[in-house]
């Protein structure tokens, strides 16, 4: 599958190698704030209404974000398109908001598109469709 992608090595000085999760801290406090949205509007409302709490729950803990950035879509050197996410936070993570039964290929596959037209690192798939929060982190 070609987004799921191998986290970078790291060498310590002692010639050991770990693995180094890419924005860790970061994506931890986004599932936070989604996990306190659902527990505070409940499940399988309407998607708007989750980006907008998350807002409010940004701004309440401090978390920089943006909201419906406009992206340029290219195709061999001419503008093509827009894209524009839901969500950015911390500069880094795109944040994709749903309601869906469940989170597929197609979701994932189109993060991947997201976090290369953006050059991003971090996806981040949130599905608020059941009482019990789904998501996905993927990597670019």
């Amino acid at each position: 599958m070609p987004w799921i992608l191998k986290r970078p090595k790291i060498k310590t000085t002692n010639g050991h190698e770990f693995t180094r999760m890419i924005l860790k801290d970061e994506v931890y406090q986004i599932v936070n704030c989604a996990f306190e949205v659902l527990n505070t509007l409940g499940h399988g409302i309407n998607e708007k209404p989750y980006e907008n709490a998350l807002v409010v729950e940004f701004k309440l803990r401090n978390i920089p974000f943006d909201q419906q950035k406009s992206f340029p879509v290219t195709y061999k050197g001419h503008q093509v398109g827009k894209y524009i996410p839901d969500l950015i936070a911390f500069d880094q993570v795109v944040i994709d908001t749903k309601v869906i039964d469940r989170i597929s290929d197609q979701e994932r596959g189109q993060m991947i598109h997201y976090l290369k037209i953006t050059t991003l690192p971090v996806g981040l798939l949130l599905n608020f469709k059941r009482s019990k929060l789904e998501w996905e982190r993927l990597v670019l």
